[in-house]
């Protein structure tokens, strides 16, 4: 089996190229949309959806065929169209540019794989089982979304405003880390379940970093 290395990449503004206008390729657009990539879709036909999203100025759509060259300027590919012949030179076109490509209809045949995602909110759970069983993956996505529910999105938005507060407050280095580590040791959670917890705002942040500070 292949040992694949988790990774999250910051896609804003990137080109990501996807070959094909189907089913998998809109999957593939919608969560490139979200990451704020700059999506050019390459396809003779494109899904409704994708034609929506074209319209919107959400992506961009080439109404042809791959033809070698279309990947030029990517910073990721994916392979996703139902021909694999298609697909197979898309990926060697990639290689060939050292551009990260996913091949849809063979993972492995790629340079990277795309997990199954639960997200709440700045919280991202990935489940890949490295391409041996994507309904499995889907399966223990599922029981991850039950596990964790809405509150873990109220409460990493909580320590990203807290850490952002404090990156821009507090030069000390050493203070730094240890005010990380109390808004980790923080029992937020069981506040935000119970009902109890109000976000704070800057000024209640700014005195708990005074307090800390002080002791």
């Amino acid at each position: 089996m292949t040992h694949y290395v988790p990774v999250m990449l910051k896609l804003e503004g990137r080109r990501c190229v996807i070959i094909g206008g189907g089913p998998v390729a809109e999957r593939k657009a919608a969560s490139l949309i979200e990451a704020g990539a700059v999506v050019v879709v390459v396809a003779p036909d494109a899904t409704n959806r994708l034609q929506s999203d074209q319209s919107a100025g959400r992506l961009i759509w080439e109404m042809r065929n791959y033809r070698k060259g279309d990947l030029d300027g990517a910073f990721l590919a994916y392979a996703a169209t139902d021909q694999p012949d298609i697909n197979d030179a898309v990926v060697r076109e990639a290689e060939r540019l050292g551009i990260p490509v996913n091949h849809t209809g063979d993972g492995s045949k790629g340079s990277f794989i795309t997990p199954s995602i639960v997200r709440r909110g700045g919280l991202i759970l990935a489940v890949s089982t490295s391409g041996a069983g994507p309904g499995a993956s889907r399966m223990l996505s599922r029981e991850i979304d039950e596990r964790y529910g809405s509150e873990y999105e109220i409460y990493v938005d909580f320590l990203s405003f807290a850490r952002s507060v404090v990156k821009g407050r507090v030069q000390d280095t050493g203070l730094r880390a240890k005010l990380y580590k109390s808004l980790a040791e923080m029992d937020i959670l069981a506040s935000i379940r119970e009902g109890r917890f109000h976000p704070w705002s800057k000024e209640e942040l700014d005195a708990w970093i005074d307090q800390q500070r002080e002791e």
